[in-house]
């Protein structure tokens, strides 16, 4: 009987053991938003197995879905615009056992309903946070995680920048000219290896602890605020990593694309087992494309070590959703930038980018269609009438076509077809675009070789890219290191290369950009150059609005304007090894004949008529204002 006893008190005390909730995401949620409806994912052991109560004035459940795991509820929940913000009990029961869990609701942020997203005024700074700064060592490896050294010769090691280093030196992003800052994935990538890049992710709600903590988050999100600085979250709803926590246990058979393969695999064998992407993006849109190639492409892994998400399981679908607008409400985001854009399911895009904007109307997103093709880049932006009826509720894409344009229109040689021709002949596409000034335009960017190793270390040839692309009517984004002529030369398209340490953000570098300690004179010349021409930018609706007029390249010139009211901008690139007397009479319709401009990096005045002298090899800025 003792034995009997004992053994019921241990059984007793092990089934409490194991009886707990591991995981209810989102973690808190808010009062105001215009769907009420919230779906809690809840993990926890044999969680299905309990009955699930909630008592709190405006709070009801609606419907309690079990998944294929046992260990998983999905609870629908709604909540009343009229619930008063506070926290309450979800009570689970089973028999005498009783779990409970408190659950916070708050009110919206005062202004988080009018987010004002990026546009054409601003110019976005795209920054690799563990290759900018280190603002906090103690941090840089944490005990438990998968990848725990700091090797800065290692291209594809951590390096230890983090978000307090990105705060600490935001007063130098603001003097830069820079108005929004898009960071590279911040969230956990607890991966064996290459984790820094932060596109393998472990957690949708945690940050990395390697970047930092939620408080470090919150402090640079209202610093940010503080400067007039807007940011933008890079996120990924197409893949996770392949140590994501619900790997070990999915919640239902079809929560990833080819879910039963991965389950037969494990770490020795998952590289060999892999069904890869085709990556066939034009199946998308294409009215012949074979269904094979179709689920191929959109079905298939990028790599081993990110298993690719399927968004047609609707829990999926909504667990992604909830959890980009957790994060815009949580940060006070100004936009997102979605990752790998066309591989998700184009219904549930359409799906998540229109329930964002409907909670928040002024918002901005962007997706990352990697198409040289205009036709192709137009499909995904809101407004575009496709063929097949297709809506996105998509506002920006980026526009790979009009970066390839500029450099080879800068870098090729003049020719009938080439050179400058190519930039003129890709803008004038812009008919195609619903918004073609919402399109983000860019020279490069983390994922492709810096603008300095592309026109073979050239400065001239960078500042004709760099200006140009920043006057065109396009919202700007620029990679952390061009304004210093960062290069990846020796290795060209080399991410982790690509990727490298700004100098100044670690103790004992040798020269440091922030201060301008030790930085060569073109990195400083450059580095000024485009300090001047962002601030300008930052104060001439002429190239946030303005209307846009350009005139066919001749003899290796090329002219564009903008013009709005009274100010006209007036951008020229002059490829000839001469220097060239421009006969303004061909320029009438700009309307300038007779007013005085400023070159805005030099201060010297032109008077437009007759003829006026345009430096060789090299582009410039004029202002009437």
């Amino acid at each position: 009987m003792k034995n009997l006893f004992t053994t019921l008190i241990f059984s007793l005390i092990t089934s409490y053991a194991y009886a707990q909730i591991d995981i209810i995401h989102p973690p808190n949620w808010w009062v105001g938003f215009e769907t009420q409806n919230l779906q809690l994912l809840v993990k926890g052991n044999n969680i299905s197995e309990y009955e699930v109560g909630i008592e709190y004035p405006g709070v009801d459940i609606k419907k309690i879905h079990k998944a294929d795991s046992p260990n998983y509820l999905f609870i629908d929940l709604q909540i009343s615009n009229s619930t008063l913000p506070g926290t309450f009990k979800i009570e689970f029961n089973k028999g005498q056992k009783k779990l409970t869990h408190n659950y916070k609701i708050e009110n919206r942020r005062n202004l988080s309903q009018q987010n004002e997203g990026f546009d054409s005024s601003d110019v976005i700074y795209l920054i690799t946070p563990d290759r900018f700064a280190n603002g906090d060592y103690s941090n840089d490896i944490i005990k438990g995680l998968k990848e725990n050294k700091i090797d800065r010769k290692d291209n594809y090691a951590r390096h230890g920048g983090d978000i307090i280093g990105v705060t600490q030196n935001m007063d130098y992003i603001k003097e830069m000219g820079f108005t929004s800052i898009w960071l590279n994935p911040v969230l956990i990538n607890d991966m064996k290896e290459g984790s820094y890049h932060g596109y393998a992710t472990t957690d949708y709600y945690t940050p990395d602890p390697r970047f930092g903590s939620m408080d470090d988050y919150l402090e640079f999100s209202e610093k940010a605020s503080q400067n007039g600085i807007k940011l933008i979250k890079d996120i990924i709803v197409n893949h996770c990593g392949l140590y994501h926590w619900w790997m070990d246990d999915l919640p239902f058979n079809d929560w990833l694309n080819f879910q039963e393969i991965y389950l037969k695999s494990n770490d020795e064998t998952i590289e060999k087992n892999t069904v890869y992407s085709n990556h066939r993006r034009s199946t998308i849109q294409d009215i012949y494309a074979a269904e094979v190639d179709y689920r191929g492409m959109l079905d298939g892994w990028f790599v081993p070590t990110m298993p690719d998400l399927n968004q047609r399981n609707k829990f999926m679908s909504e667990y992604l959703i909830q959890n980009s607008i957790w994060w815009i409400e949580t940060l006070n985001l100004s936009g997102i930038r979605q990752d790998t854009y066309p591989y998700a399911e184009k219904e549930f895009l359409s799906n998540w980018a229109g329930r964002i904007m409907e909670e928040y109307p002024k918002f901005n997103i962007v997706g990352e269609e990697w198409s040289y093709n205009p036709i192709r880049i137009a499909y995904w932006q809101e407004g575009n009438n496709n063929k097949d009826g297709y809506k996105s509720n998509l506002k920006s894409t980026m526009d790979f076509a009009m970066q390839k344009a500029i450099f080879e229109g800068i870098y090729e040689e003049e020719n009938w077809n080439t050179g400058l021709i190519k930039i003129y002949e890709n803008l004038a596409n812009d008919f195609y675009y619903a918004d073609p000034k919402s399109l983000l335009i860019f020279n490069d960017n983390h994922d492709m070789s810096r603008i300095f190793t592309q026109m073979k270390e050239d400065v001239s040839k960078t500042k004709m890219a760099v200006s140009l692309m920043l006057t065109l009517p396009r919202i700007p984004q620029i990679l952390y290191g061009t304004e210093i002529l960062m290069e990846d030369s020796a290795k060209p398209g080399d991410h982790g290369l690509i990727r490298t340490d700004f100098p100044g953000g670690w103790k004992n570098d040798k020269s440091n950009a922030f201060t301008g300690y030790n930085l060569e004179n073109s990195q400083l010349e450059m580095q000024n150059y485009l300090k001047t021409l962002l601030n300008f930018r930052k104060n001439s609706k002429a190239i946030h609005e303005g209307e846009t007029l350009h005139y066919a390249p001749k003899d290796g010139i090329y002219l564009l304007s903008r013009k709005h009211e009274d100010e006209i901008v007036i951008y020229i690139v002059n490829k000839n090894d001469k220097s060239v007397n421009l006969d303004t009479d061909r320029f009438i319709e700009i309307d300038a004949n007779g007013k005085i401009f400023t070159d805005i990096h030099t201060d010297k005045t032109y008077k437009w008529s007759g003829k006026i002298q345009i430096k060789n090899n090299s582009s410039f800025i004029l202002t009437n204002k």
